[in-house]
């Protein structure tokens, strides 16, 4: 999905009713927002937090300072490690550490649901789509936790649902 595409989802997600314009530049189609009163905003993590910010909801961001950090940092994490990887081994590498990072978490930070988690959804649904059951069970924290934020009110919107099945078919997916 296009980072601009993301955006919009974002700011329907915030209730920010005034579409902003987005472009794209460069080879990798780094999104770029021009502002109605100040120079243009560059990249995907900095115009979402700015959109955070516009619609009032700061503790999307994180409410103590360690939790912005880790916010800060997971979202830094979606931007090098899940952007541009499109080849199944790097994926499946990806959803091995995340699995083993979200073994005793609900959310990205922890207890609380931020931006990390709303971008790191978006930025994973193209490929959590394509998994088979096995797989999916494989990666059993990451799709709990896939599982629990597309049905978050307002974050799913058009995009396709993910089907997890409740019950372990397979006992040897470890």
């Amino acid at each position: 999905m296009a980072a601009a595409a993301e955006l919009k989802l974002l700011e329907k997600s915030l209730g920010l009713s005034k579409e902003n314009k987005y472009s794209a530049q460069g080879e990798r189609q780094i999104p770029v927002l021009q502002t109605n009163n100040g120079p243009s905003l560059t990249g995907l993590t900095t115009i979402a937090t700015h959109l955070v910010k516009q619609a009032n909801k700061e503790y999307l961001l994180g409410s103590t300072a360690e939790e912005k950090a880790v916010v800060q940092q997971w979202l830094e994490y979606r931007v090098t490690r899940v952007d541009g990887h499109s080849n199944k081994e790097d994926i499946h590498s990806l959803l091995k550490d995340l699995n083993s990072y979200l073994e005793d978490k609900v959310y990205i930070t922890g207890n609380n649901f931020t931006l990390a988690d709303i971008l790191l959804y978006y930025g994973l649904h193209r490929f959590i789509v394509d998994l088979t059951v096995q797989e999916k069970e494989k990666y059993l924290n990451v799709s709990r936790w896939f599982c629990h934020i597309q049905h978050y009110p307002g974050i799913r919107q058009q995009l396709s649902s993910v089907v997890f099945i409740k019950n372990r078919l397979y006992t040897n997916s470890h």
